[in-house]
Order: structure tokens, then sequence, then C-alpha cells
């Protein structure tokens, strides 16, 4: 099969290595939120229906203070006519009248609130699953320099922010926007002379405004920061819970988080006390102004230049239109939380995935399972030395190659490069004779499986968790794997058998029924290439006794990379690798590399030395 061109690669470093930071940081707060509201456009329809009832409800809105004007002209103009009966008639009717724009801006306001919510609930929604979709393909790098527990707060306290934002505040920004320019507008007719003054204090709001949103935007973002670190704390010490009660680390743990939620809670209170002094600044400006009003109006009502009745609708507008700025003063200052939720968001949708699908994957038949190494050499990206070195290696379809070495050799790594977990950052890796970086990964994973020493069981049934390897299996095939990886036995023995839930990372089983649920898991996948990491390791003589029986009938016919701690495990292996400081040191089977009395011999007398010194160990030489 020709080999294709391989497609170029390009290695991004970690972060904390001097990189560029992320885009999203360069781009302005507004052009942030507008990418947000992009999120609404599948829903265009409900947007529209929900500005219709906002413009509606606001332009309602704005009747209110004349009709208050009349009201007051009713009661004192008419009465101080003398015209009792004509009073209480205009009274009546303008309060009816009131009424009736009462209800219909409440059915307006409803439907209003409900297409605006909903809005925000679908769009955190339709985020948040946008967001794990772009996590679940980004590679093992990314995670490696992540804490999870920050991922976990961007998913729900930044993605919870934007909630606010859609939902409610866009609502209260649209409606109190609406009210300022028809509350300025109506006031201009009334009387020009009063609205000019009043407007005087704009310039003012404007630069408060200003300086405030920047303290708060930078108080939020650091506020942000921290609430993630406390989050990565928490879930590290929870994940991690055994050991912490192992070495009576308790204290230490809840004085680590408590820590951090202190400094968290420091910067909220900063916040808060900057949003405090921002809404008492503008509310002293905005009533100032309204007192001024008072003043200047009263001396126009005593000169006859406007009736009273007229002063009493232009206050009612001048209320209105000092709620609104108050109320855009409130929400810009809650908006400089949004924006730096927005910030931490958009730069992970922004770090593209290292390690994707080639623009034009090759098209390759069914799977033989022939893994080739071509001068292959890695090196992690916080790392100056490699980890293997010039690895030239081929196995052919359905051999069981074993790796061997000293610990930090290289075996577990050439098995993450098989899978594509990294990149090598020089060489190439053929399956079937194509690059594995041309290939998609959907179709490379989808013919392997892989069992490790440390196998990860989901929080639902044994049941759930061995169709996990392939999802449309039957309850039968289920069974059937599980019965092949000597695993049968012992589900049938829980009252609910396969039905059993074996608790978060299957903390309910033991290693070695974890182990053989893991392999019943591969059997039902029915890879061609399997990948063994250290898959007997940790257990005693007896479960690795059923493990090893039941990984013997997974290998049957696959190609099998076995990454080999225990040496009593590949002894039948078809070839033996023996891996040194990442190169390839010997190769030959087992008895060959012992009669060799190379590195190999030398690894298996020291096992077989360490496990005469410990009773019940297993022997790793003959």
């Amino acid at each position: 099969m020709a080999q294709p061109p391989r497609p170029p690669l390009v290695l991004q470093p970690p972060a904390g290595d001097g990189r560029e930071p992320a885009p999203e940081h360069r781009i302005k707060p507004v052009e942030r939120l507008r990418r947000v509201f992009s999120y609404t456009r599948p829903y265009t329809g409900r947007l529209v229906a929900a500005l219709v009832c906002l413009v509606i409800a606001s332009g309602l809105g704005l009747v209110y203070p004349y009709y208050f004007g009349a009201l007051a002209e009713a009661a004192f103009t008419n009465a101080a006519a003398a015209d009792t009966e004509a009073a209480y008639r205009e009274l009546g009717d303008n309060t009816v009248l009131l009424l009736v724009v009462f209800l219909a801006q409440a059915v307006f306001v409803f439907f209003r609130h409900y297409l605006m919510t909903w809005l925000g609930e679908r769009v955190v929604a339709d985020l948040r699953v946008g967001l794990y979709r772009h996590l679940a393909v980004m590679p093992q790098n990314f995670f490696h320099r992540t804490r999870t527990g920050e991922l976990l707060s961007r998913l729900s306290d930044d993605v919870t922010r934007l909630q606010s934002t859609v939902g409610q505040d866009l609502s209260i920004f649209l409606r109190n926007v609406l009210t300022l320019a028809g509350g300025i507008a109506v006031l201009f007719y009334m009387n020009w002379k009063l609205t000019a003054a009043m407007l005087a204090v704009v310039p003012a709001l404007m630069i408060a405004a200003n300086y405030w949103s920047r303290i708060i935007r930078e108080i939020s973002r650091k506020a942000q920061d921290e609430l993630a670190t406390a989050s990565g704390a928490l879930q590290e010490g929870l994940a991690a819970i055994e050991t912490v009660q192992a070495f009576t680390r308790e204290d230490f743990e809840v004085r680590r988080y408590g820590g951090a939620i202190e400094t968290t809670f420091g910067l909220f209170i900063q916040r808060a006390i900057a949003r405090s002094w921002f809404a008492a600044v503008i509310s002293f400006f905005a009533f100032a102004a309204i007192a001024g009003l008072f003043w200047l109006g009263g001396s126009m009502v005593i000169e006859g230049e406007i009736t009273a009745a007229e002063l009493t609708s232009f206050i009612f507008y001048t209320l209105m239109v000092a709620g609104s700025v108050g109320a855009l003063a409130e929400l810009l200052g809650g908006l400089q939380s949004t924006f730096g939720a927005t910030a931490r968001i958009f730069e992970i949708l922004d770090t593209p995935p290292e390690i994707a699908d080639p623009p034009a994957p090759v098209q390759s038949p069914a799977v033989a399972g022939e893994i080739r190494f071509v001068g292959v050499s890695f090196t992690y990206g916080d790392r100056d030395v490699a980890v293997v070195r010039d690895i030239d290696l081929h196995i052919r379809p359905g051999e069981v190659c074993a790796l061997v070495g000293s610990s930090g050799s290289g075996k577990t790594t050439l098995g993450r490069l098989v899978l594509r977990f990294w990149d090598p950052t020089a060489g190439a890796i053929l399956l079937d004779g194509h690059d594995l970086r041309a290939l998609r990964l959907e179709d490379l994973r989808g013919a392997m499986a892989m069992v490790s020493q440390d196998p990860v069981l989901f929080s639902g049934t044994i049941r759930d968790n061995i169709r996990y390897g392939r999802l449309d299996a039957t309850d039968a095939e289920i069974e059937a794997a599980a019965r092949a990886a000597n695993a049968d036995g012992f589900i049938r023995e829980f009252p609910l058998g396969y039905d059993t839930v074996v608790g978060e990372r299957g903390v309910k089983l033991s290693g070695g029924q974890r182990q053989r649920v893991s392999i019943a898991r591969a059997l039902l996948r029915d890879p061609k290439v399997l990948i063994l990491d250290e898959a007997t390791s940790a257990l005693d003589a007896e479960s690795e006794h059923l493990v090893q029986g039941a990984l013997e009938v997974l290998q049957r016919g696959r190609t099998t990379l076995v990454i080999a701690h225990r040496l009593s495990t590949i002894r039948d292996a078809d070839r033996i690798v023996v891996l040194d400081h990442g190169r390839i040191a010997e190769t030959g089977r087992h008895a060959e590399l012992l009669a060799r009395g190379g590195v190999y011999a030398r690894l298996v007398a020291r096992q077989a030395a360490a496990a005469a010194d410990s009773p019940g160990e297993v022997p790793g030489g003959p």
C-alpha cells in the first residue's frame, strides 16, 4: 500500500512558555458581548417576538407620566374652578385609562420576560454543550497544563454569568434605553429649557461611569480567576480523597481551599465596594439633578411659564429618565463580570486542538493492524530531553509485541503515540502503510482499544460500562464479552448482577474486577489493534491469573502492543522490544534475550531477586 505524503506538523508550546496570549484577550469587551449574543441567531424568531413585546411595553410605560399629569389637572384645576362633578368625571376616566394601560403593559411584560428568560437558558445550554464538545476533542497536552477544576468553573460559574446577560441584562438594557430615549424626546417636546438643564449632568455621569467600569472589570477578572483556582483545589482534593485521608491531610486541604476562597471573597468584596461607590455617585448626580429641576420648575410655575400639571408630568418623566440612567449604570457595573467570564470562555473555545483530523483524510479499507515506527522521536513540550529517540519498529498484523524497560524508558509514550494522543516530534507512525496523521481520528481510534493499569469505569452500572465499548451492543453480546473476560462469575454474584452500580471510577469493585470489566469492554469493541498498558502490574497473584486468562482471549487475532512491568506476563510474546533511555536496546523472544545476557536479562534478574525478597510476589523470571 503506497504511503501518502505526511501532512505538515505544527507543535504548539504549552502555556507559560512565553507564547502570545490568546486572541480573545485583545478583543474589545463590546466585541465579546456581541459574540455572546451571536448564540441567539438560531432563535431569531423568539428574539424578535421578545423585542416587539419589549418595545410595546416600554412605549406603554411612557404613557404613565402623561396620565399622572392629567389626573393632577383634574384634581386641582377643576376643583379650583368649583366644578366638582367634572373633576370626578375626568378623574375617573383617566384612572380607568391608566388601568387599561397597566393591564396591556403587564401582558407584554409577561411575554417579554418569558421569551428572554427562555433565550438565556437556551444559550447557556448550547454554550455548555459546545464547550464540552470542544474540550472532548482537545489533546492530552491541553489537560496536562489545565486543571480539571478550573475547566469545571468555566462550565458552571462563568457560563451562568452569561445566562444573566442574555436572559436579563439584554432586556433591562433595551428597556431602559428605549425609556431613556423616549423620555428625553417627550421632555424636549414639553419644555426644552428644563430638559437642557436636566441633561447638564450627563457628562459628569459618563466620566464617572467610564472610571468605575474599568476598575470593576479588572477586579471581576481577578475574582473569576481566583474562583477557578479554588475550584481546581477542591476538585483535586476530592479526586484524591483516599490519599488525603491516608496522610491525615484533611485540615491541610481545607485550609488550602479555604485560603483560595478567602482570597476570592476579598476580591468579590472589592468589586462590591467599587460597584457600591459607582451606584452612589450615579444616584447622587441623578437626584441632585432632580432637586435642581424642582427648584427651576417651581420658579417657572411661580412666574406663570408652565402649569402645575405640566410640572407634575415633567417631574414624572424626569424620574423615569433618572431611573433608566441608574439602571443602565448598575447594568454597566454588572457587565464587567460578564466581560471577564466571556474572556475565559472564548479563550477555551478559540484554542485549536493540536491533534485533529487532516483536511483531506485518507479513506482506508478495513484495518489489518500493521504498525510501523519510522525514525520516531518525541519530546514533551515542557521538557528539553527526548522521551523516545530514533525508534524503528515493524509490528506485523496479529503479532503480540511487548515493550519492556526500566521506568521512564518510553514504553507508555509509544503506546500513547500509537493512539495519537500526541504526534511525534520527528519521524512517523504508520498503520497499514498510512501515516496516522493522514487518518481521521475516529477511524484510527475506532480500530483500537486500550486496557490500562488503572482502568477508568464510569459511575453507572456494570452493563453500561461494558457497553461503552460498543454502544449498540445487545445484552447478550455484553454478557458474552463478560464471560470471555472471566467477569461473568463475579458479576452474577452481586444481587443486581449486571445492573450493579459501580460508583465513581468503579470504587465499589476490586482492582481485579475493574480490570476484567475493562477487558470485557475492550472485547466488545472488537479492535484490530490492542494496547495493554501494564494491565496486571497492580494485581495480586490470584487476580492476575484470572486477568491474564482474559487477556489471552482478548489478544487472539489482534495486533497487540503490551507495555509490561511484570516480565512474567510477556514470556510468550511473539517479540519483546527492550527500551533503554528512549532507544531500542534489544529485540527478540524471551529465551533469546535471556541467553544474550543483556539489558533484558538484567531486568529479569532484578525482578526475580525482588520477588525472592518479597514473599507473595510473582517471580519475574523463569
